[in-house]
């Protein structure tokens, strides 16, 4: 070991600069992030975390039931990921060398194939949009046609390709123009056959349930999309990047459909462990070896750091943990208990209409109230900016009960909750408490909750 770079110390960096953080972000990154932190009353400094916890420098804990959109699956910092990122950095592999075959890829591939016996080959990125970006690319080389039918409300990333499927119009203005592909209703095999008789779909991607507003599939429409798309010599493509490995009480998703096979799936997220960025684009082997036909076109599709040692060491240790530690049974447990006891309340709160979902992947709902006095207010709210309500609730959760949360999207009155899949009784205990809490605030027509509706109404007006 020699003397370089011994000037870099980290440690003292953060130590330094550290109280900078919201000003830096404001002078050199996305302005507007702080803005909105500091206006919801998010702009809080957390000092570490563990599992399904943050802490902050005086120590008080807070909730995560957002898990970084899904990424941190096995919640912060697992010592068996950790650990084997530490092995993999220790053994100094001649990583990247561009021309030859390592083993952790192959060895991930493996793992993640004996979940999909039905796929029989793995490309590697480094996000989820990467992983969409190869199944479009994939799917209209294989099929040798141009358009790609995609949902309503569908989110699928935000680089080009995967924003022309990207089922969200405030995510898509201004960024024309893009491919031509084209938008069906969720369950709508009809509008899916219409499509197909034009002869140019190469495929459908799909959510099996959309993480906007947690919507799911209905029952049947995978199967019958399948056998539809089959028939008219195209693909189905899966969306798994947040629905994936465990989430929603399987392993994947389409899983609790009998019969769904998709020609190419995605997966990103919580494959990372919450550390090294990967995506990953299964497929059957028959696209693969169209898009791979020949040695002249062994390059024709690939990602610099795609496969880099350090992110395939964290997918096989996020796998062996799943494995071992049964995260896919506790999701499913855990997640039918939140569930169930958030249903519950719907009949005791009439601002709450919904709660649905499947697994650790949950949407409570909100909506027009019956009682005048509540109605007038909800009026209020929804003329300056429909969404503001369920707004309202993620703020006392994170302020008043120190409860991570979001909103599952823009103008949406939902609110999901997507927590790692770590979590037992006692935080589905502490999540339901804070909640109603929030929720007899709410119906009381006072409180932090209504205090808060206005400023988002001033603010609100004050942005139009």
């Amino acid at each position: 070991m020699n003397d370089q770079g011994k000037g870099f110390d980290l440690a003292r960096l953060l130590e330094e600069r550290g109280a900078e953080r919201y000003d830096l972000h404001t002078r050199h990154l996305n302005h507007q992030l702080p803005r909105m932190l500091h206006t919801l009353g998010f702009d809080k400094v957390y000092e570490r975390a563990e599992g399904a916890y943050f802490w902050d420098a005086d120590g008080n804990d807070y909730l995560d039931m957002l898990a970084g959109f899904g990424v941190m699956g096995l919640g912060r910092h697992h010592p068996v990921v950790r650990r084997a990122l530490h092995d993999v950095l220790d053994a100094s592999l001649a990583d990247l060398t561009r021309f030859d075959c390592q083993p952790l890829p192959g060895l991930l591939a493996e793992k993640l194939l004996a979940h999909s016996p039905h796929l029989d080959r793995v490309f590697f990125g480094n996000s989820g949009t990467e992983a969409v970006e190869t199944a479009l690319k994939f799917a209209r080389y294989a099929t040798g046609r141009p358009r790609i039918l995609y949902c309503d409300h569908a989110f699928h990333g935000l680089t080009t390709g995967s924003l022309s499927v990207n089922g969200e119009k405030g995510f898509r203005d201004g960024f024309a123009p893009l491919l031509p592909d084209t938008a069906i209703t969720l369950g709508d095999l009809e509008a899916l056959r219409r499509e197909l008789r034009r002869g140019d779909v190469a495929g459908l991607v799909v959510e099996p349930i959309q993480g906007k507003g947690v919507h799911a599939s209905p029952p049947g429409f995978l199967r019958e999309a399948q056998e539809l798309l089959h028939r008219h010599k195209a693909v189905l493509i899966v969306d798994e990047v947040q629905t994936g490995l465990g989430r929603t009480g399987d392993f994947y998703a389409y899983q609790h459909e009998a019969g769904v096979e998709p020609d190419l799936l995605c997966v990103a997220k919580a494959l990372s462990g919450g550390y090294v960025p990967v995506g990953a684009t299964l497929g059957k082997d028959w696209i693969f070896k169209r898009v791979y036909s020949s040695m002249d076109r062994v390059l024709v599709h690939s990602a610099s750091f795609g496969s880099n040692a350090q992110a395939m060491a964290a997918g096989l240790a996020v796998l062996a943990v799943m494995e071992e530690e049964e995260t896919v049974a506790n999701a499913r447990r855990t997640g039918d208990l939140l569930r169930e006891r958030l249903a519950a309340l719907v009949g005791r709160y009439e601002l709450l209409h919904e709660v649905r979902g499947r697994g650790l992947m949950i949407g409570i709902e909100f909506g027009r109230p019956s009682s005048l006095k509540l109605r007038s207010r909800w009026a209020m709210l929804q003329a300056a900016r429909k969404g503001l309500f369920a707004q309202m609730v993620v703020v006392p959760l994170l302020q008043k009960h120190r409860i991570l949360t979001q909103v599952s999207g823009d103008h949406l009155e939902v609110i999901k909750l997507i927590p790692p899949l770590v979590i037992g009784e006692p935080e589905v205990d502490r999540f339901v408490a804070a909640f109603t809490a929030v929720m007899d605030d709410a119906h009381s027509g006072g409180g932090l909750v209504w205090d808060f509706g206005r400023t988002l109404v001033r603010q609100a007006v004050a942005n139009r």
